[in-house]
């Protein structure tokens, strides 16, 4: 299913910093960075389950926002691009050696 993740991480402190950093790499292992803070993860169940509770690890609840929509798997008439840097499909335009 796709999957997409945004996040807004309070940076005013170091630990604010650090937690951006963190929250960051969790989505770059997930998913397709398609934003500075927006993800377009392919994901089945189990790995949303393991990305979310990575990600809630890592937020300050008090401090940071994330959001995860969930578009399902005919995402495809779900979502509408336009501008520059569209996003590959990972499945259809991948090559793999």
């Amino acid at each position: 299913m796709k999957v997409i993740v945004s996040y807004d991480v309070s940076v005013v402190s170091a630990n604010g910093r650090r937690r951006l950093r963190r929250v960051a790499k969790i989505c770059m292992n997930h998913g397709l960075r398609v934003q500075n803070s927006v993800f377009e993860c392919e994901l089945d169940w189990s790995q949303l389950i393991s990305m979310k509770a990575s990600l809630l690890k890592e937020i300050d609840l008090k401090h940071d926002s994330l959001r995860f929509y969930n578009l399902g798997n005919k995402y495809k008439q779900k979502i509408e691009h336009y501008g520059v840097k569209s996003t590959p499909d990972l499945k259809e335009d991948a090559l793999i050696y």
